[in-house]
């Protein structure tokens, strides 16, 4: 039990800062994707009634359960944690079917989706939705702080306004910031709790009370200035990664046509003991993050009369990935007497990275999408996505086929898309007629000449 802190002034912040320590502030995380819901049962692990709130009932029903809907938040996790009175001084995480319990929160972190409207702007209206809500519920001492990732000046510009609009004020009333999530799905080194995370208030109050909050579950906070500054650290984490994928993407494409392969160029520049990152290529960029955050900064630019070309140039490369894929496998194809219009092929791998579930701009569904409209018959196996449903671009309405001799055999070309570490390539390059590898995973295995085709 935590020593009891000295008396200090009333005021709306040490209220919160005491009741932090103490651990008896409650926490609503609003938003329980990829980001939220580890975030929320990071929390809830540390000891804080932690409250959940999301707008697909359909999440908050598999929650209440313990039912999880994210490869990498086990149900075995969830189980020990889950309460339907978390609010009532039992702690542990309670999911919400409304937004009613806003009122009990102490602190809310905003986890909603930020993505790119048609026109490539930021479509902030997650964020807007969500901050109006929080001021028909917004009370004196409360802490917000936004996570979604954003262009500098969003909390500032979009977040407090809204909130204000409550009749309390920022850094008097009430505390706002912005802490930019840093989630890296099933990466085994790095959990929410070990991540560092950066934090930026909208007054250095408001810094106080959200660095006193993640300290309690994180195990190293980072302040910085102002929440401005912490939102353009997390641009420039995503455009640090997009511009250099984009780099080794473009040689990828030149060295293929130097019959040079950019694996091994990039094996051999590794040697370099400084100076040198190695970075990958691959069919293309996904993820929620690097092919749309970037972007948003690209747009924020505009109103200052600058250009961001190195961000453009790189989404031109990245976002033509698909496409040489598809080059590749109509050339090997070709090179069989075959062509793609009524070929059958078989994607192994939908998810945007290795060993997760997560299809959110995954450059596999572009290439399905070009197949399709090149006449070819696609289906595909991924051990982590049973099936693809609707979304904001594709509608596919596919089912994943069983990997089995028969299904590749079937196929005139297997391309792999995803290097699910659960593949046996092996057996894949045994069974199929050819194999077209975007990830480089089937560097190991022996084949005949020409029956794997990097790409």
């Amino acid at each position: 039990m935590s020593s009891p802190l000295p008396a200090t002034e009333a005021t709306p912040l040490n209220t919160l800062l005491q009741k932090l320590a103490r651990r008896e502030a409650v926490v609503g995380v609003i938003g329980l994707g990829y980001v939220g819901l580890p975030l929320a049962a990071t929390i809830a692990e540390a000891g804080f009634a932690t409250i959940g709130f999301d707008t697909d009932p359909a999440k908050i029903e598999a929650l209440a359960k313990a039912e999880s809907y994210i490869r990498h938040v086990s149900a075995d996790r969830l189980r020990p944690i889950v309460r339907s009175d978390a609010v009532a001084g039992q702690g542990g995480f309670q999911p919400a079917p409304g937004f009613e319990l806003l009122a009990h929160c102490d602190a809310v972190l905003i986890c909603v989706p930020t993505p790119l409207t048609a026109n490539r702007e930021p479509d902030l209206s997650y964020i807007e939705r969500t901050a109006e809500v929080l001021a028909r519920h917004l009370r004196p001492g409360q802490l917000v702080v936004l996570e979604s990732t954003t262009y500098p000046g969003t909390t500032d510009e979009v977040l407090v306004p809204i909130l204000e609009r409550s009749g309390l004020r920022v850094g008097r009333d009430f505390h706002a910031a912005f802490s930019p999530e840093r989630e890296d799905p099933n990466n085994p080194s790095f959990t929410t709790r070990t991540i560092p995370k950066l934090v930026g208030g909208v007054t250095p109050e408001c810094t106080n009370a959200a660095v006193a909050l993640y300290s309690a579950f994180i195990e190293r906070v980072v302040p910085v200035s102002a929440a401005s500054v912490a939102e353009a650290a997390k641009l420039l984490e995503n455009i640090y990664r997009c511009v250099n994928i984009a780099l080794v993407n473009e040689l990828k494409v030149l060295f293929d046509r130097m019959n040079l392969d950019i694996f091994e160029v990039i094996e051999a520049a590794s040697t370099k003991p400084f100076g040198f990152t190695p970075f990958y290529p691959g069919a293309g960029l996904g993820g929620h993050c690097i092919p749309i955050d970037p972007f948003s900064l690209t747009w924020r630019a505009r109103q200052f009369e600058l250009t961001t070309r190195f961000i453009e140039l790189a989404g031109e490369v990245n976002h033509a990935m698909p496409g040489f894929v598809v080059e590749k496998l109509s050339e090997a194809l070709n090179d069989r007497g075959r062509s793609v219009k009524g070929a059958r092929i078989l994607l192994l791998g939908v998810a945007y990275k290795r060993d997760i579930d997560d299809v959110r701009e995954s450059p596999a569904l572009k290439i399905i999408d070009i197949l399709r409209r090149k006449g070819a018959e696609v289906a595909y196996h991924d051990p982590y996505v049973p099936a693809l449903k609707r979304g904001r671009r594709y509608d596919f309405r596919l089912e994943s086929v069983p990997l089995t001799a028969a299904e590749l055999a079937r196929a005139d070309a297997a391309v792999v898309t995803t290097d699910h570490s659960a593949f046996d390539y092996d057996f894949i390059v045994r069974e199929s007629r050819l194999v077209v590898d975007t990830r480089n995973a089937t560097r190991a295995v022996t084949a005949p000449a020409g029956k794997i085709v990097r790409a």
